[in-house]
């Protein structure tokens, strides 16, 4: 089994989908004008936008919610294994990624929020949603609910409880079964109580871990700024084979990174159209340059933190593509979350094990709870057709007994399988977001049309010509900034702030 599951990654992750993912956000990036960079103080602004509707989400829980599934042990450990098998150039190739990223993060969600539906109280939407309603292949959106089940449910999840069982048995010496048995019981609690649990979960937790880890970095950074015109030298120096070290590993670089990167950040893989299709606004576009803002949160800050840390402190080892080891700082430790730890402690001695254990395991449990809601999103459009109540239940069990799987076994096995998952997700996502794409630059045009005359962007799709936007049928955009002007929520907290209890 494990052996069948290493060769079908090196399959899925062969050297065309690293030029898919690259060539995608690029043309993306063209079409759009650069919308990644054009709309920035505008992405900025949407973050704090009321929410817009009783039902759905605040834009800012949704971001949190995306946050959850991007923010996790890709970006701790994900970026140790990536400078350990592609060097430091890797790190580089995470940033393009990152930047051309954005807008494939953009297409992706702006579609998503186009074809969302309600579906028993709660909005839904996502990849299978678009590919149904705009591509008109049911069997091509069923395909597609049916990989991201098994992704989300199966493949990715046991990552984040495998950083989270190493990182505790690093720093307070906890065996593997007892972590497994308790990140499985809290994962149970949380997702038995749904999407608002959830949402009201992460929208705390995501803002206070991401800040926490950034002003820990950015102080070890700040302690060793002379060092970083060298760091930054090394890591173009590397991305482009000019370092005399890592002359032969431009490829590996790239994949790497580039793996890595999507892992982290999952622009394109089709993982942010759910959680962005349930915030409540009143234009789709609104919701997709929120989310392309996010791909910049997880990589050009908390990855880039990372990568920083491990470099400077030199709490890394680098090996050859042919199994060599190039550089041991850390002799006879496998890659993962020890490297940070290591790096923290080189400057804070005594505290890098207990702080990346802890943050880790926020890092990790919120991204176990953003697989849960896609698993459930994928569950829900299928229940249209099949209606069997009983696979929901089949699927949160079946989550939990990921969890705990991922705690007990070997890394290796558990990274390779999360790459399966990510991978296939790639693939058929950007296909589809690749044929399905114009209804998105339609809405970006309108959008930025109505913000040049001074207006609250709303969509009406059977004014632009966009079909089977059923949600958005009517005086539904209106509907919802009335909401909005009536109901004084606070988009942070979701509280009334005249009446906050």
């Amino acid at each position: 089994m494990e052996d069948f599951i290493h060769t079908l990654n090196a399959v899925i992750w062969s050297p065309a989908l690293v030029a898919f993912c690259l060539g995608a956000g690029l043309f993306f990036s063209i079409r759009s004008r650069f919308v990644q960079l054009r709309l920035i103080p505008e992405m900025w602004r949407l973050l704090f936008q009321k929410k817009e509707d009783e039902i759905g989400l605040s834009s800012f829980q949704a971001l949190s919610l995306t946050l959850a599934g991007r923010v996790g042990t890709g970006n701790i450990a994900g970026v140790a294994t990536a400078i350990c098998f592609g060097g430091p150039g890797a790190l580089f190739w995470m940033w393009v990624v990152a930047f051309l990223g954005a807008s494939s993060a953009f297409v992706e969600s702006t579609l998503g929020q186009i074809y969302k539906e309600r579906i028993e109280g709660q909005y839904r939407g996502g990849p299978a949603f678009y590919i149904e309603r705009g591509l008109k292949l049911k069997a091509y959106a069923w395909a597609f609910a049916i990989v991201t089940i098994l992704a989300s449910c199966f493949f990715c999840p046991g990552v984040q409880s495998n950083s989270i069982a190493l990182a505790w048995n690093e720093a307070f010496g906890l065996d593997a079964e007892v972590t497994a048995a308790i990140v499985a019981s809290i994962t149970c609690f949380v997702i038995v109580g749904g999407l608002r649990r959830i949402a009201t979960f992460t929208s705390w937790v995501v803002p206070f871990m991401a800040q926490a880890y950034i002003v820990v970095a950015l102080i070890i950074v700040g302690v060793n700024w002379e060092q970083i015109p060298a760091v930054m030298t090394l890591i173009v120096n590397s991305a482009f084979g000019f370092d005399s070290l890592t002359g032969g590993m431009l490829g590996a670089a790239i994949a790497w990174g580039v793996k890595r990167g999507i892992y982290s950040n999952e622009a394109g893989q089709g993982t942010g159209p759910h959680a962005s299709s349930a915030a409540a606004v009143s234009h789709p576009a609104k919701q997709g340059l929120v989310q392309a803002f996010s791909v910049y949160i997880d990589t050009l800050f908390v990855c880039s933190a990372t990568g920083f840390m491990i470099l400077m402190t030199g709490c890394y080892n680098m090996q050859a593509p042919d199994g060599s080891m190039i550089f041991e700082g850390l002799k006879g430790v496998e890659a993962g979350p020890v490297y940070t730890q290591a790096a923290i402690d080189q400057l804070m001695p005594g505290w890098g094990g207990p702080f990346i254990a802890i943050t880790i395991f926020f890092f990790a449990f919120t991204t176990i709870l953003g697989y849960y809601y896609m698993a459930e999103t994928n569950m829900a459009y299928l229940n249209r057709y099949i209606r069997k109540p009983v696979l929901m239940s089949a699927c949160k069990a079946i989550f939990i007994g990921t969890v705990a799987f991922g705690a007990i076994n070997s890394s290796t096995l558990i990274w390779t399988m999360a790459d399966v998952g990510v991978g296939t997700m790639a693939w058929l996502n950007l296909i589809a977001i690749m044929l399905l794409q114009k209804p998105a630059f339609i809405a970006l045009k309108d959008y930025e049309r109505q913000l040049k005359d001074g207006l609250n962007p709303v969509f009406h799709p059977e004014q632009l010509g966009i079909a089977n936007a059923t949600y958005w049928e009517g005086n539904r955009a209106e509907d919802n900034l009335a909401v909005e002007e009536e109901s004084g929520v606070d988009n942070l907290t979701g509280l009334d702030p005249k009446n906050p209890v």
